[in-house]
């Protein structure tokens, strides 16, 4: 007898009908539950491990610039300590030569350094993304001009330009980092015009295109967010050329000036003491290793993260 389709879902040949398959694919396969691309990214930055350590380190460095200011109290202009003081239990790293504290000096001189290095990444970031994008989507004549005053910044002796502004203005902290912003967009404006060229071809850009679509909506809506993996990852990179910048500045005293001081400004005040007193030279060297190296191993992270063709590192 041929079976009921009420009673036998299956149906008379053992197989369920053509619309419960559509339907149970539906369900099985629920978009909704898809892992988006910044939770994988996630995924695969925290798989580097040797990226993870470096993030730690980063985040250990910048809580001493910080926040040790409120667990260390002692100022930094106090300068009613002897000079040249062995380290103690009132001063852990001794005193420089003028009596003020080392720990103290070393702490700010944390903070300024990583606050000069966040701005120069982020002015330079946002200047070269700007121009290059500008270069790549409108090509003709705004291209030309771009990349030709590009290759004119290129040649130009940046740390030398960059210490004759500084004597010439002044040697506050945010004036060192607004003039090495300055001269540091241009490498990351030449990588987001080569990125651009290639993504305006896209047919999700031509369709924004011919849908009426103006160029800062393609710009900023389209094309910047398909270039954020290679903008993150030469921003991290902009952050250690930075503090190795200031601190040559710094070092050959055109940097940050007095009452400002930065880790390169301590090594030019104490490298003479290196023999005698190499804690006071080798602290702040240290830290700008370790900071340098750590920006560095958090940017191979996030290029392996970026990359959708690595294979180091699987989600």
């Amino acid at each position: 007898m041929p079976s009921d389709p009420a009673l036998n879902p299956l149906g008379a040949t053992g197989l369920p009908p053509a619309g419960t398959v559509a339907v149970a694919t539906a369900s099985e396969f629920d978009t909704t539950k898809a892992r988006k691309q910044s939770t994988l990214v996630l995924r695969r930055f925290f798989r580097h491990r040797l990226a993870v350590a470096a993030l730690v380190v980063f985040l250990l460095i910048c809580a001493i610039g910080f926040l040790g200011p409120l667990f260390w109290t002692v100022s930094v202009e106090d300068t009613s300590s002897r000079g040249y003081l062995p380290p103690s239990a009132a001063h852990p790293l001794g005193t420089i030569q003028t009596g003020k504290d080392m720990l103290a000096q070393l702490i700010i001189g944390t903070r300024l350094s990583v606050q000069i290095a966040l701005v120069v990444a982020i002015g330079s970031t946002l200047v070269g993304v700007l121009l290059g994008a500008l270069a790549g989507y409108l090509r003709g004549a705004v291209d030309s001009t771009i990349s030709r005053f590009v290759d004119l910044m290129l040649i130009i002796p940046q740390i030398a330009v960059a210490a004759i502004l500084v004597r010439a203005l002044s040697g506050s902290w945010y004036t060192v980092a607004f003039i090495l912003a300055a001269f540091g967009w241009m490498t990351i404006a030449r990588i987001t015009r080569g990125e651009t060229l290639s993504l305006a071809q896209r047919e999700f850009v031509e369709a924004a295109r011919a849908a009426g679509a103006k160029t800062r909506w393609i710009i900023f809506r389209h094309l910047v967010p398909n270039m954020i993996g290679t903008i993150t990852v030469n921003t991290t990179l902009a952050v250690a050329s930075a503090v190795l910048s200031e601190a040559a500045l710094s070092f050959i005293g055109l940097g940050v000036q007095p009452p400002d001081t930065s880790l390169g400004l301590i090594i030019n005040e104490n490298y003479s003491q290196i023999t005698n007193r190499p804690w006071l030279f080798w602290g702040p060297f240290v830290i700008i290793v370790l900071l340098s190296l750590a920006v560095n191993f958090i940017g191979d992270g996030l290029r392996d993260a970026f990359d959708p063709r690595q294979t180091k590192v699987r989600a």
